[in-house]
């Protein structure tokens, strides 16, 4: 397969992309590095991006912003940043996505856990997480061509643990490999609408 990953350089992303590489054309786009560069905050860029690259059997999207602080210092443009860059950046990659895709391709999306158990400072990121859920299985009732659109939601994960720590109390990580797996079960499998969430409890 040919498989656009976004992100791919990130925490989760370069894993992810080290396991496709071992049987698969991977491309890896960034805003700044990479293959190529995508902004998923840009639909140019987007739109670029894919017209450059021409099709692809799977699109993996790893990437995202939103804002974390407490609710009181939140401003509207705060939560504008998770709107335009995490969901509307996602919902605009299936929306141009679909037009560079293989006949019965893939597109596999990210959120978190934030959307089912949010902690403190994570109004917007949680909102954000939620509505792509939503999207995610509304969207995959009307997509033509044999299309599938999935969203793959983690907890905090290994590689990420000492950073975040602090936010997560008494999370425990995620392995590694099962970050990877959740993105193989989109991309390989035949789910069509799912939310694969994987959160160690």
């Amino acid at each position: 397969m040919r498989i656009l990953i976004i992100g791919g350089k990130g925490t989760i992303g370069k894993p992810v992309a080290e396991h496709f590489q071992n049987e698969n054309e991977v491309i890896v786009a960034g805003r700044s590095s990479g293959d190529i560069n995508i902004d998923i905050a840009d639909a140019d860029s987007i739109e670029k991006g894919l017209k450059a690259l021409k099709k692809v059997d799977a699109i993996i999207c790893i990437a995202g912003e939103a804002k974390w602080a407490d609710f009181n210092d939140l401003t509207e443009d705060d939560y504008y940043i998770g709107l335009r860059s995490k969901l509307m950046g996602q919902v605009n990659l299936v929306r141009i996505g679909k037009d560079y895709l293989t006949e019965g391709g893939s597109i596999t999306l990210s959120t978190g856990i934030l959307a089912d158990d949010p902690v403190a400072k994570t109004t917007s990121a949680a909102m954000v997480n939620g509505a792509i859920h939503s999207f995610v299985k509304a969207v995959a009732l009307e997509i033509e061509k044999g299309i599938r659109v999935n969203a793959v939601s983690l907890g905090m994960v290994e590689d990420a643990y000492d950073k975040y720590k602090a936010y997560f109390p008494g999370h425990n990580p995620v392995p590694m490999k099962k970050a990877v797996n959740a993105f193989v079960r989109s991309v390989n499998g035949k789910g069509n609408g799912e939310i694969i969430r994987v959160y160690e409890y």
